[in-house]
This record gives C-alpha cells, sequence and structure tokens, in this order.
C-alpha cells in the first residue's frame, strides 16, 4: 500500500483526484452541469466552481472574505463561488483545470483540503451515476482526519460513540454500535452525506444516517 501520509503525497493525491474529476467532467453534457449534487443546493457546475475556490484562497484572502462575511462561511463560500463560476460550464471546467496542481489553502491542513476534492467528486459522480473513486488508501487518510477532529465538516461528531469498521481497507475508529462498509462509504457517511448511508451496515447506521440528516 503506498505512503500517503506526508503533506507532498497528500497534495500529489489531491491533484490526481481533481484532475481524475475533470476529465469525468468532460464528458458531461448541459443538463448534467444543471443536475443538483450532495452537496444542499448546489449544482454540478456550483460544486465544480466551489472547488476552484478552495485551490485559489489562501490563508490570508480567507482570513479577508470571512471577515468581510462576518464569519458566515455559508456566505463566504457562496462569495467564492460566484467568482469562480463560469458563464457556461465549459469556462467552469476550464478554470477548474487551471488549479488542478495547486497547493493553495488557508492552512496547513492537508488531509482536510485532500478531503474537500474526495467529497466533492463523490457529490456530482453519485448524482450523475458516474463510477470514478478514489484508491483506498487515499480515502482512509481523509477518512482518518475526519474520525479525528471536526474541521470542514462535523465529521467527528457524526461519528461520535460509533465503532467505524471499513471492509476493503484498514481504517477503523471509535467504540460503540458498529457500522461497516468500504472506506469511500464511512468517508462519506461522516461528510454528512446520507445517500451514503445506503451502503453500509450495522447496528449503529440508524444513529448515522439521523446525524446525517440535521442541518
Amino acid at each position: 500500500m503506498p505512503d500517503t501520509t506526508t503533506p507532498e503525497r497528500l497534495w500529489a493525491a489531491a491533484h490526481a483526484e481533481r484532475a481524475a474529476l475533470a476529465d469525468d467532467l468532460a464528458e458531461l453534457d448541459e443538463a448534467q452541469w444543471t443536475q443538483p449534487s450532495l452537496c444542499g443546493r448546489w449544482s454540478v457546475q456550483e460544486v465544480v466552481a466551489h472547488l476552484s475556490a478552495a485551490a485559489s484562497t489562501g490563508r490570508a484572502r480567507w482570513l479577508v472574505s470571512m471577515i468581510g462575511a462576518r464569519f458566515d462561511a455559508d456566505v463566504h463560500n457562496a462569495r467564492r463561488l460566484t467568482e469562480h463560476l463560469g458563464s457556461t460550464p465549459t469556462e467552469t471546467l476550464q478554470r477548474f483545470r487551471t488549479v488542478v496542481d495547486s497547493t493553495t489553502a488557508p492552512s496547513g491542513h492537508t488531509a482536510a483540503w485532500l478531503g474537500e476534492v474526495v467529497v466533492h467528486a463523490q457529490d456530482v459522480r453519485r448524482p450523475l451515476g458516474l463510477p470514478g473513486r478514489p484508491p483506498v488508501p487515499v480515502v482512509t487518510e481523509v477518512a482518518r482526519f475526519y474520525a479525528a477532529r471536526d474541521f470542514a465538516v462535523n465529521s467527528r461528531t457524526a461519528a461520535a460513540g460509533l465503532r467505524l469498521q471499513a471492509d476493503d481497507g484498514p481504517f477503523a475508529a471509535g467504540a460503540g454500535p458498529l457500522v461497516t462498509g468500504t472506506t469511500l462509504a464511512l468517508t462519506m457517511a461522516m461528510a454528512g452525506r446520507a445517500a451514503f448511508c445506503e451502503d453500509l451496515t450495522g447496528p449503529g447506521v440508524r444513529v448515522l444516517r439521523d446525524r446525517c440528516a440535521r442541518p
């Protein structure tokens, strides 16, 4: 299993996942770009614009934006998304391709920024029926980060009091009622995506699903 634990390798994994997603998106038609994603009210195109914004916002820019939004993350995200949304899906995709190799981020939590692309890629792939999946070692690093702390998502809170056990890799965390499934499904559920609870089994699934359903 390849080592993905250093910041350099985590960034390399993020770059690979961005590139893979960009290739998937290149085949979409106009209707697919407007389809709802798994990420709140955002369409597929808006999720891609958000990914471009995330890869273009360093610490200083993030702080200025958050102050301007009065530390309302939803307002901050909406404003930055609008900046990176193209006038057409083709333009939005072109803008995303320009940041594929970016290492710009608001903080040094590299696993979180890898998680940003892993989660949002599935936010668009699942509704569109696209088969792309990141490698298990890559998702394992995101799962470990999510189980350890709340950061961009309330993942640790979602997993609290549960035993999460991957059936396709080494990830395991917590104690309590068991939830079993792929590393990707567990990661997406910790990120609040209830649709992925359908892929999980065990006595703790109901609790995790209920938590995913909360605002």
